[in-house]
């Protein structure tokens, strides 16, 4: 079911959709999207947080989930120590190289499963010719050890970009970038890695606020939270966004409407 933040905006975006308008390319968030997250990274954040002297609560964690995450440690220790401490730099280290333990260690020995509805998505949008990458706030080591568990790095080049016969045709991790979320640099090189040269040919799906931060600052066609990984509805409706889904498969109901408007 979709919950529309504004219902006349996003009629109007597929009804003004004309015949040299299609989807070209579908851009998903990792954890908590395609992959099941049971809130296993932010244990994992928070405990590394904790045992490097870092003072936040859950929800504090909660709310910055989605970021690179060593610019999060940065946003923690300054505001823990005063923005010009001379330790802040010294202890972000500290904590992000406890945290790449910890998660490193966490997907290594656990089960990678992908979230309810992924794999069909997968298979209409091969099925359609529509491509698709996956963007992260991981690093790319441990992006990697999760497409490997999945079967999704076959195939992909020194680039991580893939094929149209690839289970994915490109993935971009936070470390591969400038600047991860809720910038869009991310989803932009994605479409420069994948001949995709205009935005409003993307569909862009996160379960965070910064996916949809990030979505928004790359002006995708349509801007789309999950509501069944990491945060629910009531967390995400007040960002930007163009619907909320409570499964990422819904997103082939969306792309059909939108060929229906267009007459594809």
């Amino acid at each position: 079911m979709y919950i529309f933040l504004d219902l006349c905006t996003l009629t109007l975006k597929l009804y003004i959709t004309t015949m040299s308008q299609h989807i070209e390319l579908v851009v998903l968030d990792m954890a908590g999207t395609t992959v099941t997250d049971q809130h296993e990274v932010e244990a994992c954040f928070a405990k590394a947080a904790r045992l490097t002297g870092i003072e936040a609560t859950d929800e504090e964690i909660l709310a910055v989930q989605g970021l690179a995450k060593r610019f999060v440690f940065q946003l923690f220790w300054r505001k823990q120590l005063g923005e010009s401490h001379p330790e802040v730099e010294r202890r972000v280290d500290e904590s992000y190289a406890l945290f790449k333990e910890i998660l490193e260690e966490h997907y290594h020995t656990h089960p990678v499963i992908p979230t309810e509805g992924c794999l069909a998505l997968f298979n209409y949008l091969h099925e359609n010719k529509i491509k698709i990458a996956l963007t992260t706030g991981f690093y790319r080591v441990v992006t990697d050890i999760i497409l490997e568990k999945l079967g999704w790095l076959e195939g992909l080049d020194e680039n991580r970009v893939g094929t149209a016969s690839t289970v994915i045709q490109a993935s971009i991790s936070s470390d591969e970038v400038e600047q991860g979320r809720p910038h869009p640099l991310m989803i932009q090189k994605a479409m420069r890695l994948l001949g995709v040269t205009d935005s409003k040919h993307v569909i862009n799906v996160g379960d965070t606020p910064s996916d949809l931060q990030s979505g928004k600052a790359a002006s995708v066609f349509l801007n789309l939270g999950v509501t069944n990984g990491t945060h629910t509805t009531a967390q995400l409706i007040s960002h930007p966004h163009d619907a909320l889904i409570g499964s990422i498969d819904e997103i082939v109901n969306v792309i059909e409407g939108i060929r229906v408007k267009s007459g594809s």
